[in-house]
């Protein structure tokens, strides 16, 4: 690793390159994004980007974190659509008295950082989070797709929005509705492009830029009709984007005549919740991609963001939350400090100044559609899907919160989902209300150091969401780099939040050098496979084995093998591969394992799920891979299908520097094969001919060498048995041609 940045001024002084260029194609990102976000809010536009210049120079200043990015995101715009609905009065004043609540929640997230409650977004249940997250994407889509259209619902229902964007779409204007499908193709192919020349710039700005020549050719300057196919439509400036010249016309200030209404307080709880839970769930994501491994001050934090939120709404700006996308990007291009922060808010008001006659001529529909692009993402089928994989009872949590959250506001969405998780973990636990609460709080639940250093966490009772605070206090207690047995033996309930909370810190203290070990789930059931999913037991009960877990132990006890269908936390080889490497691994479990005892080569089988993007935005996968461990040194280097297409391999072959690896005598070896790696001397000598063709005559696999092992997958899918046993024979034959190899 890397030597780490130094912090502070010396920081500035030693790594002032790097963040620059970092925050240049992060300002390029949040330009576009800040002005969609404002406007989907029902916000003037310009409250995005002084929101996005307080995120960067304000929050810099007083910070727990090092690399991330801070500015408005697409969490605010409901809790700002929600406080200008229940504050309109009819005076014009309705946002000038949602920035007196952005200031009021400023300032008790700032007391909440004081007395170190930074860990109190911990206990909101996942599920619930995830339901919220999808109705703000559904109320953004709402809102969004009638601008992206041309169209217009005056209802102040979502469900209804939807419902007119459907009504109303012979109305739709067909010269917006061509601007905006052109958006939306470059949102979904972008990354497919091959040309250097479209990745100069980001994706939203592309979407921006390449409107702007169809303003000129529609002519949208002047109100005049156009026709299509012999019907006029209305196109004019109406439909561009509307800034002042002078930024400091867009200065508002708060308005807090409302402060002693209910709905000004809804607002101020609304605003406070989101943004803290966010804020605070994407500072631990980007710990977990930062290469040199730092730690996020989550209280310190806490009273930053408070600071910046309080500062944006006294001259007009939007709540600030850390942006994940962004942190991402910031990462990615090398940023290494916290001033990469301040760099890109500095830009942001060069390009604000610079840009802004340019940016009056980009019609609406533009940032509509980026806005209508990410709405779906929150809450496309893949995320119903995702949600299901981890257990029907986290669907039911979800679609609960997010029907409630539409149909009602997002606080009462939130409570209300928390309620339903409650209610149904204690009909799952079948116990008295009583006593289901004394199992949360009075669990005997404790801490014990052994004589060797190490510490045995004993939990007990029902281990849900309520009980996380406790066990973070126990947590606290242990130094880092201790080992660590978590027993979850004498549990009766342990919720999806409580083992993410617990997996999380498996991680944590692992990185210090602990060897964390969480134990005493055998007996525990659960309607997914998903190793974090919810478990109960029930006494005298024992853990089913499903089909395919029977098939598998059937097959071990046949041929010999080992195999264990229990959760293995220990996953650390596979991070010694490349694919591993980028991608967080949950776990593995129905290990089989075996040994080539002619070859000595030993090799395991095993289902891996892990983890592919970030926060929110993560999606969990699960397959099937062989690990071979070899007696003999090969080259490292990575091999996969030709021109493969699916998303889950957009980042395998990020090595920097490698290129693809042809064999002249073996046109059709090169057609079918990516091969990349280092050293490609070293590669073309492995790559035998027997090994070429060997590789030509059988399936396809991923294959990857980390110089003493080969990782051996096929789809990102659970392997059937047949599979399984053609993995083993596959492997067989492989091991022994490198066997014998000079």
């Amino acid at each position: 690793m890397e030597i780490t940045p130094e912090k502070g001024f010396k920081g500035l002084i030693e790594n002032w390159q790097s963040d620059l260029i970092a925050a240049v194609s992060v300002s390029l990102i949040a330009l576009p994004l800040s002005l969609g976000i404002a406007l989907a809010a029902g916000a003037p536009a310009m409250s995005g980007i002084i929101s996005a210049i307080v995120g960067g120079v304000v929050t810099t200043l007083y910070r727990g974190g090092h690399i991330s990015v801070n500015g408005p995101a697409k969490g605010v715009i409901a809790v700002i659509l929600l406080g200008i609905v229940l504050m309109d009065d009819g005076s014009g004043q309705a946002f000038n008295y949602v920035l007196a609540a952005v200031v009021v929640s400023g300032a008790i997230q700032v007391v909440l950082g004081v007395l170190k409650l930074g860990r109190l977004a911990d206990i909101f249940h996942s599920s619930v989070i995830h339901g919220i997250l999808a109705a703000i994407g559904i109320i953004i889509f709402a809102k969004q797709i009638h601008v992206a259209l041309g169209t217009h619902s005056d209802s102040p229902s979502i469900i209804q929005n939807l419902i007119d964007a459907v009504l109303y779409l012979p109305q739709a204007n067909p010269f917006v509705v061509i601007i905006a499908l052109v958006g939306l193709l470059l949102l979904l192919f972008h990354s497919k492009i091959s040309s250097r020349f479209f990745h100069i710039l980001p994706t939203p700005m592309w979407v921006v830029a390449l409107s702007i020549p169809f303003v000129y050719f529609f002519n949208f300057f002047d109100q005049h009709t156009l026709s299509f196919f012999g019907k006029a439509y209305e196109v004019g400036p109406n439909l561009l984007l509307d800034i002042p010249d002078n930024i400091m016309d867009s200065i508002m200030h708060p308005n807090f005549s409302k402060i002693n209404t209910i709905e000004f307080w809804t607002t101020v709880v609304s605003i406070l919740i989101i943004t803290s839970i966010e804020s605070l769930a994407i500072a631990k994501a980007v710990d977990k991609i930062d290469p040199y491994k730092r730690k996020t001050d989550l209280n310190k934090d806490l009273i930053g963001i408070g600071l910046s939120t309080m500062v944006a709404g006294l001259i007009g700006g939007l709540p600030i939350i850390a942006v994940i996308i962004r942190s991402t990007v910031n990462i990615h291009n090398g940023a290494k400090t916290k001033w990469s922060n301040m760099y890109q808010g500095l830009l942001l008001l060069v390009f604000i100044v610079v840009l802004s006659p340019i940016m009056r001529q980009v019609p609406l529909c533009a940032f509509a559609i980026l806005l209508v692009y990410t709405g779906f993402k929150l809450a496309s089928p893949a995320v119903f899907k995702q949600i299901y994989n981890q257990g029907i009872e986290q669907l039911i949590f979800f679609v609960g919160t997010m029907v409630l959250t539409l149909y009602t506001n997002l606080l009462i969405g939130l409570l209300g989902g928390l309620l339903l998780a409650l209610v149904i973990h204690m009909l799952l636990a079948r116990v008295s209300i009583s006593r289901f609460f004394k199992m949360v709080y009075k669990s005997r639940t404790k801490l014990i150091k052994r004589p060797d250093g190490s510490f045995d966490l004993k939990i007990r009772g029902i281990a849900n969401f309520l009980g996380i605070i406790k066990v973070d206090k126990l947590v606290a207690q242990i130094p880092s780099g201790a080992d660590v047995n978590i027993d979850l033996s004498e549990t009766r309930l342990v919720g999806i939040t409580y083992m993410d909370y617990l997996v999380d810190y498996l991680n944590i203290q692992r990185a210090t050098g602990g060897k964390v070990v969480i134990s005493g789930l055998d007996s525990h059931v659960s309607s997914s496979t998903y190793n974090r999913a919810l478990k109960i037991n029930f006494a005298g009960s024992g853990a089913k084995l499903s089909q395919r877990q029977k098939r598998l132990r059937n097959l071990a006890t046949e041929k010999n093998y080992q195999y264990a269908s229990q959760v293995d936390w220990n996953t650390d080889y596979l991070k010694k591969f490349h694919f591993f490497e980028i991608r967080p691994i949950e776990g593995k479990y129905n290990c089989l394992k075996g040994t080539f005892k002619d070859l000595d080569v030993s090799w395991e089988i095993a289902d891996v799920t892990f983890n592919e993007g970030q926060a929110f935005t993560a999606e969990t996968f699960n397959t099937t891979l062989m690990v071979l461990k070899l007696n003999r040194k090969i080259p490292v280097f990575t091999m996969e299908k030709e021109a493969v297409l699916e998303k889950i391999f957009d980042k395998v072959m990020a090595f920097t520097g490698y290129k693809d690896i042809d064999f002249d005598m073996y046109p059709d070896f090169s057609k079918k094969f990516l091969l990349m790696g280092n050293n490609e001397s070293e590669i073309r000598s492995f790559f035998s001919d027997d090994i070429i063709r060997f590789f030509e005559s059988r399936q396809i696999y991923h294959l990857e060498s980390n110089g003493e092992a080969l990782v051996i997958f096929d789809k990102i899918k659970l392997a059937r048995t047949d599979e399984t046993i053609a993995f083993i024979d596959y492997g067989k034959e492989l091991a022994t041609l490198i066997d014998i190899m000079d």
